[in-house]
């Protein structure tokens, strides 16, 4: 997978950069410099606003340099870890190449090299004769900063990786692909990894993934991710949907946006990239990824509506809506994580359209068990992905009784649909087990134009959200 992605470096680079960037912020008096740095000239701030500048957060303004940078170009920047991202994101989005030193690691270095290198992400690999240059970005920090920025870089490349899953389109990028691909990601992390094929998923009972994946020509897969940090370390289940394309089968989706669709396997990808991450990062939990993999198509092998199939572990489930299979697909993945006896379990999923309809494009959906949901909300808000609890109403799971199976896939109503889609998946969770579902489905993919760090397309939500729950557990 080819995409643009910054060169960050501590310290100072042999050659005079082109660009310094600096922070700056509105005050009383104006404007002023929030990263000062050593020969700037006095009165900078008064040319900055000479040509307009405010110090709002993330408005750029670029000025001659003097001899020992060509330009100066000013971010706003505001008080918050997050701010910083943005800001960074935002500078390194207006760089064209070349080589640039940044001061904005004097407010904070991993927050500055996240923004800055998410901020430069562009997703080239099907663009012809594209000529971006990446660039070469330089942090200047009167601290020791390397381990800060090699932490950053961690990060910033687990959100880049699953940018790049999400941004591979499903010619491209199809059960067995998405499957290899992360195997080769995994092993290269020294990771072990198992893949079952269609035929031990049929074999093994996995009658979700199956039944979802049986119209397409190209067949299902599950993918299974071990990180083992020690024995007595608590185990962390990850689970995420994997559909690489998703037409709502039999129940098909209107053609309008279903291009969009390239992104139902956010949640497979950012799962891989987490425990790749975790991996890296020397996180101290033990972390197990289940990945299941489909692709949803109507052909004369697709389920159809009022099909029954058998979940993994044997629950039944009539499908009434072969548009709601995100969950049938999670299901047998809960059911197969949890065999493991793990102490904490997080799945995400681009789950349901209703997400965005309750919370919008940009905000999460965290469900689960009350303690943990709040945790993991309250945790993704600290690192800028803004997750929001929501509840499970106890009034809502009668609405997913079957008269012919133990279960339906969708209520016969349009009322609290991602709240019923966590029903149904709770039914699968066993008890003392702490869950946490995440709702990405607007989150996981930018439609619109770019902001703070975020580009357009995939924008590796919630990998951010999951990295700092598996840090907050191995602290705890």
């Amino acid at each position: 997978m080819t995409a643009i992605r910054p060169t960050i470096n501590a310290g100072f680079p042999e050659n005079h950069p082109d660009v310094l960037i600096i922070g700056i912020r509105s005050n009383d008096e104006g404007i002023e410099i929030a990263t000062p740095v050593n020969g700037l000239p006095e009165d900078l701030a008064e040319q900055l606003a000479a040509v307009g500048a405010k110090g709002t957060a993330e408005e750029v303004t670029r000025i001659p340099g003097n001899g020992d940078y060509k330009s100066i170009l000013a971010v706003g920047v505001g008080d918050t870890d997050e701010a910083v991202r943005k800001a960074a994101g935002v500078a390194a989005r207006a760089l064209k190449g070349g080589t640039a030193c940044s001061a904005l690691g004097e407010l904070d270095v991993e927050a500055a090299v996240v923004g800055h290198y998410l901020g430069a992400y562009s997703f080239t690999e099907f663009k012809t004769g594209d000529s971006k240059e990446p660039p070469s970005i330089f942090m200047l920090t009167e601290e020791d900063s390397e381990d800060a920025v090699a932490r950053g870089l961690i990060i910033a490349e687990a959100v880049a990786a699953t940018r790049d899953f999400v941004n591979t389109p499903p010619s491209h990028l199809y059960p067995a692909e998405f499957a290899s691909r992360a195997k080769v990601l995994a092993e290269e992390a020294g990771l072990e990894v198992e893949v079952l094929d269609d035929e031990q998923l049929i074999d093994r009972g996995y009658g979700g993934i199956i039944g979802v994946g049986k119209g397409s020509s190209r067949l299902p897969r599950l993918v299974r991710i071990t990180y083992q940090y020690s024995d007595d370390a608590p185990l962390v289940a990850l689970v995420g949907k994997g559909i690489t394309f998703d037409t709502g089968g039999i129940s098909i989706k209107p053609a309008a946006s279903m291009d969009v669709m390239t992104c139902d396997m956010a949640g497979a990808a950012a799962v891989i990239a987490s425990i790749v991450a975790a991996a890296k990062l020397g996180v101290k939990v033990n972390v197990t990824a289940t990945v299941p993999m489909a692709e949803n198509m109507p052909s004369g092998t697709a389920q159809r509506p009022g099909d029954v199939l058998t979940q993994y572990g044997g629950t039944t489930v009539e499908v009434l809506n072969t548009d709601a299979e995100g969950r049938l697909i999670l299901a047998d993945a809960i059911v197969r994580a949890c065999e493991d006896d793990p102490q904490y379990l997080i799945d995400t999923a681009t789950l349901t359209g209703a997400q965005q309809v309750a919370l919008g494009n940009r905000t999460p959906g965290v469900m689960g068990t009350t303690d943990f949901r709040d945790r993991v909300a309250r945790i993704s808000q600290s690192v800028g992905e803004g997750g929001w609890a929501m509840p499970l109403p106890e009034e809502l799971r009668s609405d997913l009784d079957s008269k012919v199976a133990d279960l339906a896939n969708v209520t016969n109503h349009r009322y609290g649909g991602m709240l019923s889609a966590g029903l149904f998946l709770k039914e699968f969770v066993p008890e003392g087990v702490e869950w946490a579902h995440v709702d990405i489905a607007g989150p996981a993919y930018n439609t619109g134009g770019p902001w703070g760090y975020t580009g357009k397309g995939g924008t590796g939500v919630p990998v951010r959200t999951i990295l700092a729950v598996l840090e907050d557990i191995a602290g705890a």
